[in-house]
């Protein structure tokens, strides 16, 4: 009995087998050509081989311990450059880069240390803290996405450089919108951080900030303080900048803060090039980035890496609209002032500089009619226009999709999303964002505006150096400029000596002056920025 209905349950199955093998070969070509509509995103879940990555990161991140499907972009992002950058990380930065790492899992959250440093802050005890304990810098966001990723890059820095561990207090408005960078460990400051209901209250991170304590005289902030507390708030943003708190960049200072076993970061600035001003700091500096210009490409490939999430959003738009061309054109438009977001007057300067360094081929005004020829056998350009406003996007596709060009080109634009305006507090706003600045960060050539961190941070991820437009009523016949180094603009150096920090009566200094990469931004005049130098044989 039990031989027979095994036969039956065999000639049963045999009989499916049969019956769906014709449609299976029917089925399968239309599967197969779905998939190569989406082929990017079905490779996103292969895995790679070890060499690939190591070739990839250039070593920046360690190949051990991270889950591959856990952050997709980390390996994949180089596979979207035209071609791969030359610059590669020195030795010196590798080697600290994993010590850091190290310290980050003996000292993250939760740990041990951590737990007994925390104490600290209610206890204010500081008689059994010592050099050798661990030491923390909390970063906390201000203003946009782009002042973010810039401030967070330098913050990460001066951690490299003073054995700090960072801890990120992200909010919900960037929750999720990047990776986990160090192996073992969270970077994210826990919920229940003490300080963290008080971030907010603008007067007590006043009183409780190294330029307010030493402009009030209740911190004397010497290398011979007998005491330090156990916290203390750095305020290095434009809207509160004081002459006391460039404090920050003085070595007596530094010497001073070693000795705090918690800073709070608050800025919004690309403070980066300070690190190379610095006495104590400026060696160490030197030996981590022999390649100046550097500094923010290397720190912000290991550092900020898009989410799974945000990763799926870049990959689709890019396999869908800017793959297929011969050259990506990126163009940030990004306007301080509404009255210039309808004139016409600023479009006209938009175009002339993409004219003026043939960007984009001129139109063909003889003709009335596109050319009939083959879209094979034109070649595309695709412009990626990143703006709150559409009216940019509107005005230059519509000149451009009316009559051929000169050069029998095909110019085709793409605008990803227009906000209208820049909202605070929003995760899906600072999605959109992060999006963009990745997207123009992968084209070949970029065009951004003047004194804005979303185009620096998308020129230096891309080591892309950009065209700067100059700002409506500048006064000049360049309506663009090309930058000098794909670095970021420091915006405000300080600019006082410092022995006289505080002091209204002292001297100006031009750092620019005195150390031979730092030269002055195009669109900032009192700005600084790293630049390599190549001496002449």
């Amino acid at each position: 009995m039990e031989k027979r209905q095994g036969c039956r349950r065999f000639l049963s199955a045999m009989a499916i087998c049969f019956i769906a093998l014709p449609i299976l070969v029917i089925l399968i070509p239309g599967i197969h050509q779905k998939a190569s509509t989406f082929d990017v995103i079905g490779r996103l879940y292969k895995p790679h081989p070890v060499g690939e990555r190591a070739q990839n990161l250039h070593g920046l991140s360690s190949d051990l311990g991270f889950d591959e499907k856990s952050c997709l972009s980390r390996l994949q992002s180089r596979r979207y450059r035209k071609s791969a950058t030359q610059r590669k990380p020195s030795a010196y930065l590798l080697s600290k880069l994993r010590s850091y790492e190290a310290l980050h899992r003996r000292c993250g959250p939760y740990t041990e240390s951590y737990n007994r440093t925390v104490q600290l802050i209610g206890s204010g005890d500081l008689s059994t803290f010592s050099s050798t304990n661990c030491k923390y810098l909390v970063w906390h966001p201000v203003h946009g996405i782009g002042n973010r990723i810039v401030s967070l890059a330098s913050t990460f820095l001066y951690c490299l450089l003073t054995d700090r561990v960072l801890l990120t207090d992200l909010g919900e408005d960037m929750a999720g919108l990047f990776c986990e960078p160090f192996r073992g460990s969270s970077w994210v400051m826990p919920r229940e951080f003490p300080l963290k209901s008080l971030f907010r209250r603008n007067a007590f991170r006043f009183a409780h900030s190294v330029g307010s304590a030493l402009k009030n005289g209740t911190l004397k902030v010497t290398e011979d303080s007998p005491e330090a507390p156990p916290f203390l708030f750095l305020n290095l943003y434009k809207g509160i900048y004081a002459d006391a708190d460039y404090c920050f960049y003085c070595d007596e200072s530094q010497s001073f803060l070693s000795r705090v076993p918690w800073l709070i970061m608050l800025s919004d600035q690309y403070f980066m090039p300070s690190f190379f001003l610095i006495p104590s700091f400026k060696q160490e500096a030197s030996k981590l980035f022999p390649e100046k210009e550097a500094v923010f490409f290397h720190l912000v490939h290991y550092l900020v890496h898009p989410s799974n999430r945000v990763w799926e959003l870049i990959t689709r738009f890019y396999e869908a609209n800017l793959a297929s061309a011969n050259e990506r054109i990126g163009l940030q438009v990004r306007l301080f002032k509404a009255q210039f977001r309808t004139s016409a007057v600023f479009t006209d300067q938009i175009l002339a500089c993409l004219l003026n360094q043939t960007l984009l081929p001129e139109i063909d005004n003889r003709s009335q009619e596109l050319s009939s020829s083959s879209p094979g056998n034109q070649t595309t350009k695709a412009v990626l226009i990143t703006s709150l406003y559409p009216q940019f996007y509107q005005n230059l596709s519509t000149m451009y999709s009316n009559k051929p060009t000169a050069s029998g080109e095909v110019i085709r634009f793409y605008q990803p999303s227009h906000e209208e305006k820049q909202k605070f507090g929003d995760s899906e706003h600072n999605m959109k964002a992060l999006v963009e600045i990745y997207l123009l960060s992968l084209c070949d050539k970029l065009v951004i505006s003047s004194k804005s961190t979303f185009g620096y941070v998308a020129q230096g991820l891309g080591d892309t150096r950009a065209w700067i437009l100059r700002r409506p009523g500048h006064g000049t016949n360049d309506p663009c400029v090309r930058d000098l180094s794909t670095d970021p603009c420091f915006h405000y150096p300080p600019y006082r000596t410092c022995n006289a920090a505080g002091n209204n009566n002292s001297s100006y200094v031009d750092v620019a002056e005195h150390v031979s990469y730092l030269k002055h931004c195009e669109d900032q005049n009192r700005g600084v920025k790293l630049v390599d130098v190549h001496e002449e044989l």
